[in-house]
């Protein structure tokens, strides 16, 4: 009975009707995008560089190719809660959608194919051939699918497995390499706004939305005019996108100095606004500086910018233009207390007008230097004018005090 009870517990039986609907939908739409861009020939284009031709065919590579199928379904497997279950689901779904979409407003088709008419791998190619014709190319679905399901299995091994599963769409001959980045980026894209967490209070849909049209238009001009170098701030600008669409700033990549070189594009142009303000900084109270970077003449340094490398002490990384976490002021709290041996120090966001003052005036109110919010505000709003802190920051602040009231009371 207890064997039975598990067999058909609700994890198992949504797990399974997952899979009921996604496996008909994936074949269906799949076969739709086929069949559209085939009725638009001879017209449909290929985006092939030169040196594909290099790329030997590795006949045996059709094993971890068709290995996708296989761990698409077993990685429900890898989910043990209702929510697991249904956020796999939807980041499966979401990539179908989103693949499909590309297959059908921008067709494309593959040039070279290589089928093997006898030996052990021959009747692996066929049985691919007799439903996966060559379209269906930019973002690879089976690059995409390898990240996503990556990041359930999760660990080194899988991770070189997946590795060799990506590659192989190009030594199986299915697919040509603009179709990888694509396909990694779609992968990339789809966990980023369906994440394991979110962090609502930190959201802002209406940059995410700006963002979200600048990686479009950035994305579409490099597909028309073959300027492949535009898809690197395409990218960056996407995860911006993502960063605020869920709240969550590690997206920027950010954990020290320096934000990954695929973030450069986006740091380029926050370092060159920062540059074109020349805001200064303040001393707000003996010692405690806010301000933009500069390193010069302080002996300490708490960095609070998650797109600007800045060479800190303490990096506590925030969304500009957006509301701190609870927990991102607790932390710039935390940082400013233990620069305490080293001042001056120096509070910095990119422009120093509102990330920095925010997490000052936290400050002020827990090291007891303000009496409340209303005041801590005032202190940095006298000390430095310019400052930027809105209705919606200073109650956030003022959430956040209650609640450190409350923990420090218990």
């Amino acid at each position: 009975m207890g064997y039975l009870h598990r067999l058909y517990s609700r994890e198992n039986l949504r797990r399974l009707a997952w899979l009921a609907f996604l496996g008909p939908f994936f074949f269906l739409s799949y076969n739709f995008a086929n069949h559209l861009a085939a009725s638009q020939e001879p017209g449909v284009p290929s985006i092939v560089f030169d040196w594909e031709k290099y790329v030997p065919f590795l006949a045996w590579t059709i094993v971890p190719y068709w290995s996708s199928d296989l761990l698409y379904a077993a990685s429900f497997l890898t989910c043990w809660t209702k929510t697991e279950i249904d956020r796999l689901g939807y980041r499966l779904l979401a990539i179908q959608c989103v693949s499909v979409c590309f297959f059908v407003l921008f067709p494309l088709k593959l040039t070279h194919c290589c089928v093997p008419l006898d030996g052990f791998y021959a009747p692996l190619f066929q049985t691919l051939v007799s439903f996966d014709w060559a379209y269906n190319m930019a973002p690879s679905l089976h690059v995409s699918l390898a990240w996503i399901l990556w990041r359930q299995f999760r660990g080194p091994w899988w991770g070189l497995w997946f590795l060799v599963i990506g590659l192989s769409t190009m030594t199986t001959y299915q697919h040509h390499f603009i179709d990888l980045p694509t396909g990694l980026w779609a992968g990339v894209l789809v966990t980023s706004l369906l994440p394991e967490r979110r962090r609502p209070e930190c959201v802002r849909p209406r940059l995410a939305v700006f963002y979200g049209l600048g990686a479009t238009a950035l994305t579409v001009t490099a597909f028309w005019l073959g300027w492949w170098i535009l898809l690197w701030p395409a990218f960056a600008l996407s995860l911006v996108m993502a960063a605020y669409a869920t709240g969550n700033v590690e997206l920027l990549g950010k954990t020290g100095h320096f934000p990954p070189v695929w973030m450069w594009p986006y740091t380029l142009f926050a370092w060159l606004n920062s540059l074109v303000w020349r805001t200064g900084a303040s001393e707000i109270v003996p010692g405690v500086w806010v301000g933009r970077p500069n390193i010069r003449g302080y002996g300490s340094v708490v960095d609070l910018t998650a797109e600007l490398p800045v060479k800190a002490d303490i990096h506590v990384p925030m969304l500009d233009l957006a509301l701190p976490s609870s927990e991102q002021l607790s932390a710039s709290v935390s940082a400013i207390s233990r620069m305490a041996s080293r001042r001056p120090t120096l509070i910095c966001c990119a422009l120093g007008y509102s990330r920095s003052a925010a997490a000052v005036a936290a400050w002020l109110v827990a090291d007891g230097r303000a009496a409340g919010v209303a005041e801590a505000v005032e202190m940095v709003r006298k000390a430095r004018p310019q400052v930027v802190l809105s209705p919606a920051m200073v109650a956030r602040l003022t959430q956040w005090a209650e609640t450190h009231d409350a923990n420090s009371t218990d």
